[in-house]
């Protein structure tokens, strides 16, 4: 099971994952909610992430390549070591930029400045 929570700070939104991206359901779930965005920077927070399956990791291809035909950021945040393992042995680990935490403060300290 997969739960997102979606925190939306206007030029940034957080999708913070938690469970298995293990089954299509998942995937699908991780689809609508990242396509539904319309930020120009979306981040997918996999730190709470326990397990990806083939399909979760070929939808974050997917969301890669509709992110790139969007003219939007897509990154991903603080994957486990086995996730990042999981991601490596896919050999998609290039394909993806990874957000930093000074990167998402900085946005975040940006965002309440401009507000």
């Amino acid at each position: 099971m997969l739960n997102i929570h979606v925190e939306d700070f206007g030029e940034l939104v957080i999708l913070g994952c938690q469970g298995r991206i293990s089954n299509s359901d998942a995937a699908f779930a991780l689809r609508d909610a990242v396509t539904c965005q319309t930020s120009r920077l979306i981040v997918i927070d996999l730190s709470q992430v326990d397990a990806i399956g083939g399909g979760g990791v070929g939808m974050l291809v997917f969301l890669q390549r509709w992110a790139q035909a969007h003219d939007v950021r897509l990154k991903l945040f603080n994957p486990s070591r086995s996730l990042s393992q999981r991601l490596e042995n896919h050999a998609v680990i290039p394909a993806f930029e990874f957000a930093t935490v000074d990167e998402i403060t900085a946005y975040l300290h940006h965002g309440a400045r401009a507000a």
